[in-house]
């Protein structure tokens, strides 16, 4: 499947807030359930399409996250009465594989958005702001909820954390957003980053991927540069 899954996407849905030491690290405010925000398909950038693109006036943060690949509707899914394991065997059962993203975020555009209390579509929407991984296949994975991602900037790792600290786990996560809206095949879910984000610039380079039992897993590295984005859009212009 490599990168063709993407293809596929309708929306990309985004939990926030879901480890604690990223809310931390933010001093943004503890949610009391899961929440979720939108990207653009038009925001994925894949393996050789080039350079995360900076716009003008934008610091841009990384946030490397674990991505699932829906294959089947999902709808009012309902994980109460069953046990964790049966619960993610379900959803295990409902997606092709996983991949690894990194949520990038204009962090001063959202910044500012959140003083006005308006939504935050621009700060994670630019294109390019959504580098993938190709297709892990989940034979590679055998426990989504416990697996290592891990992000380094020019050879200097800041992330590096297991997914096993999610607040909500994958069940809940599909659960909360299944209730709101339908999950497509093709739609892509990325669950949340851990501690450790930080900015980049043009001429910074991102490596990431994911780890299980120590070892990396092959289709989920992502090597990427960033660049300066042309175009009209200027920050604070």
């Amino acid at each position: 499947m490599s990168t063709g899954f993407a293809e596929k996407c309708r929306k990309v849905v985004c939990i926030g807030r879901n480890y604690v030491d990223h809310i931390l690290e933010l001093n943004n405010a503890r949610p009391t359930a899961p929440f979720f925000f939108l990207k653009p398909p038009s925001s994925i950038l894949l393996p050789g399409q080039g350079p995360i693109l900076a716009p003008k006036g934008v610091k841009c943060h990384y946030e490397v996250e674990l991505a699932l690949v829906i294959s089947k509707t999902l709808k009012d899914f309902d994980c109460k009465g069953k046990s964790p394991k049966e619960a993610l065997q379900e959803i295990v059962d409902s997606i092709d594989g996983y991949a690894v993203a990194i949520d990038m975020t204009g962090r001063n555009v959202q910044d500012e958005i959140k003083k006005k209390g308006l939504p935050w579509t621009t700060a994670k929407g630019f294109d390019t702001f959504l580098p993938l991984s190709t297709f892990i296949p989940k034979s590679a994975v055998p426990d989504p909820s416990d697996v290592t991602l891990y992000l380094s900037v020019n050879g200097e790792k800041h992330q590096h954390d297991s997914t096993n600290l999610m607040m909500w786990k994958i069940p809940e996560l599909i659960s909360a957003i299944s209730s709101v809206m339908t999950l497509y095949p093709g739609d892509i879910v990325l669950t949340g980053t851990p501690k450790g984000v930080g900015s980049v610039v043009p001429g910074d380079h991102i490596d990431a991927g994911l780890e299980v039992d120590g070892k990396q897993v092959t289709e989920s590295v992502i090597s990427v540069d960033v660049a300066e984005k042309g175009g009209i859009y200027s920050f604070g212009a």
